[in-house]
């Protein structure tokens, strides 16, 4: 079978770029279904399909227990998974196709529903979109981290391609997204041939990046059972002992709890920026400068945050970023309507997410070997499965919170101008919840030494697995 992966087999040997690369792809067409979800959605349904806002964020937040239920369920599958491609990478081919036609349905919402019948067609596909493919893919690509390599520069290396190419996504989605809605809908962005059209030319992107991924990479790390004949075979942990083995490691509840704190923040300012520059900046147009600023600068640090990894380590570069996210955030909410200086502060937002972003998901790798060290569990697919949650719960809870803030602010989608109320409440959202959700992730990092403590824990673990050897 083709295959542009490195053709080693080695765990612990570097990989080579062209799989670094692969596996940054196979984000590519995920985040931008993932940030169109979280800029666009709440707007599509307020101004194109006249869903009032404090319902909208109701069905968003309901939904979201079960986003969280079937990230779980998928990380057993995953943790149960048995092909000749590996756990987990076989899961994007699988599901990709799906993915992209249920996303073009959830946006294509019938102008003849009316009332209740609308409300359980966004739920329903609000929930296959998500809860189903989405987690289907995202969940094994996460996990894939884990299983690719035990070098511990590739995994914060492979986190770090990870968000230069969803950041890359959210560059490109920021550029053209509004474009090709202008372009569709012949200059009024708000018809439904306009997003129907848009979104033919996603799911191809999402379809074609899940492929290349697929072709790129190649799981090397298996969670082996000895046996009694001296042989070995792939062990499948049971859910239940795994789910308890995450709640016996310190640092997975820290990165998890920190991940929905981040994702909270991220939906936070990547809802509110579609309303900020529409209502408060008066022009939807300027959605795309201060949203490109902040991407531009996260994508640049990004290349440089892998020096920074190797020199400081991942947890202090991480601590760096969420210091700088919380100056940006401060600094938009201090100048009003100032345009440069909202594009100069989304620029310092831009550098702190890249550095802490590059760092988070080869954290969390860490934590599943920590996880092993301690508990003798090696949990991947549930590990993964339940920081996916924490990110979905941030997700979908800052959406519903925002649909709840803006409706108690007095937001109309009919009227071209708001009320004080209502911009007090956009730029609430915008700014300051995302202040004090970073503060307490970087309150939370004060308890986080796993740095430290990881190669003394791999020196252990190696004694034990010689001794294990020489057992049999």
């Amino acid at each position: 079978m083709f295959s542009y992966a490195s053709k080693h087999n080695d765990p612990k040997a570097k990989l080579g770029w062209s799989e670094r690369i692969g596996y940054g792809i196979g984000n590519y067409g995920m985040a931008w279904v993932n940030g169109i979800m979280s800029a666009f959605f709440m707007i599509y349904l307020t101004n194109v399909s006249f869903v009032d806002a404090g319902v909208a964020g109701t069905i968003i937040a309901l939904s979201k227990v079960f986003d969280g239920i079937s990230d779980l369920i998928m990380g057993g599958i995953v943790d149960h998974t048995k092909s000749k491609h590996g756990k987990a990478r076989i899961w994007l081919v699988r599901m990709c196709i799906p993915l992209a036609v249920s996303t073009l349905l959830l946006f294509c919402i019938p102008a003849s529903m009316t009332g209740f019948i609308k409300y359980v067609y966004i739920f329903i596909m609000y929930n296959l979109v998500n809860a189903v493919f989405y987690t289907a893919m995202y969940v094994p690509y996460t996990s894939m981290n884990y299983l690719m390599t035990q070098n511990d520069f590739d995994r914060g290396l492979l986190g770090n391609m990870n968000m230069i190419f969803q950041t890359l996504a959210n560059i490109t989605m920021n550029t053209f997204f509004l474009t090709w809605l202008n372009k569709f809908g012949d200059g009024d962005i708000y018809t439904q041939k306009a997003w129907t059209k848009a979104f033919m030319i996603v799911g191809i992107i999402v379809i074609a990046a899940s492929i290349l991924c697929f072709f790129g990479t190649k799981e090397r790390v298996k969670n082996m059972e000895k046996q009694s004949g001296g042989e070995k075979e792939e062990k499948s942990v049971p859910a239940r002992k795994a789910v308890k083995s995450l709640f016996q490691n310190k640092y997975w509840v820290l990165m998890t709890v920190c991940m929905f704190l981040i994702f909270f923040v991220i939906v936070m300012y990547a809802v509110a920026a579609a309303y900020y520059a529409q209502y408060v900046l008066g022009d939807i147009g300027f959605y795309t400068p201060i949203n490109n600023a902040l991407s531009i600068a996260q994508f640049g640090i990004m290349f440089l945050t892998p020096a920074f990894m190797k020199k400081f380590g991942k947890h202090r570069t991480y601590q760096v970023g969420l210091i700088a996210m919380m100056a940006g955030f401060a600094g938009t909410g201090l100048c009003g309507t100032n345009l440069p200086l909202l594009i100069f502060f989304n620029a310092v937002k831009g550098v702190g997410l890249g550095a802490a972003g590059g760092m988070a998901f080869g954290m969390v790798s860490d934590t599943i070997e920590y996880g092993e060290w301690k508990t003798g569990v090696v949990a991947v697919g549930m590990g993964n499965a339940g920081v996916s949650t924490a990110q979905k719960l941030g997700l979908g809870l800052g959406q519903a919170v925002m649909g709840w803030i803006l409706a108690a602010g007095g937001f109309d989608a009919a009227k071209a101008v708001q009320s004080a109320g209502a911009q007090s409440a956009i730029s609430f959202c915008y700014n300051w919840i995302p202040v004090i959700c970073v503060a307490l992730c970087s309150v939370l990092m004060l308890f986080y030494r796993l740095d430290k403590e990881l190669p003394v824990i791999r020196t252990e673990m190696a004694k034990r697995n010689s001794s294990d050897r020489s057992a049999y």
